[in-house]
């Protein structure tokens, strides 16, 4: 039996996804070399808003790519409820980029390291900084994200879920905690 509580709304998400973007230009020292990575299955959703969104304020395009990490995961093989396998799209030269890697919810740090196995294997970036929407503690793995929307910090039998109307229908947060 699973408790589900709503913690971020629709509106606020966008407002979350607003103030990353600005968060991201403000703190890059060349916007011209920036490139948005986002990690399937709702990373890649939230990069192309972010990456929307900055190109609005800045009047700049952006590379935007995915990248799948199901091979890259360390716990693929005993991982039994991974994502359908997909293709990682980055048709871009990222020799040099400043990458910002987006992913919906930060946990472990396990799907940062898999992403960043990945973007190594298409080349050297000069930089890469992470932003997620939400960051609920947990870290088993030294990785911190540089810009997020909302911390909310969990115990072990909570989890978070970030619903992307692309996928889901609707844009909501919510808390599902196991009794």
């Amino acid at each position: 039996m699973t408790n589900q509580k709503n913690l971020v709304e629709s509106e606020e998400i966008s407002n979350l996804i607003k103030r990353i973007s600005h968060e991201i230009i403000e703190s890059s020292n060349d916007i011209n070399n920036l490139a948005i990575i986002g990690i399937k299955s709702r990373g890649d959703f939230i990069a192309k808003r972010i990456s929307s969104t900055i190109n609005k304020i800045s009047n700049n395009e952006f590379s935007v790519g995915t990248i799948d990490v199901t091979f890259h995961r360390d716990d693929y093989r005993t991982n039994l409820g991974s994502p359908k396998v997909g293709i990682s799209d980055i048709n871009f030269d990222i020799d040099g980029k400043d990458i910002i890697l987006i992913d919906d919810v930060l946990y472990t740090g396990r799907t940062i390291r898999a992403a960043m196995d990945e973007i190594f294997s298409y080349g050297r970036p000069n930089s890469i900084r992470l932003a997620v929407i939400v960051d609920r503690g947990h870290r088993e793995l030294p990785i911190k994200a540089e810009f997020v929307g909302k911390n909310f910090p969990t115990s072990n039998n909570e989890h978070i879920h970030v619903l992307v109307k692309e996928i889901d229908g609707e844009d909501l947060i919510y808390l599902d905690k196991e009794s």
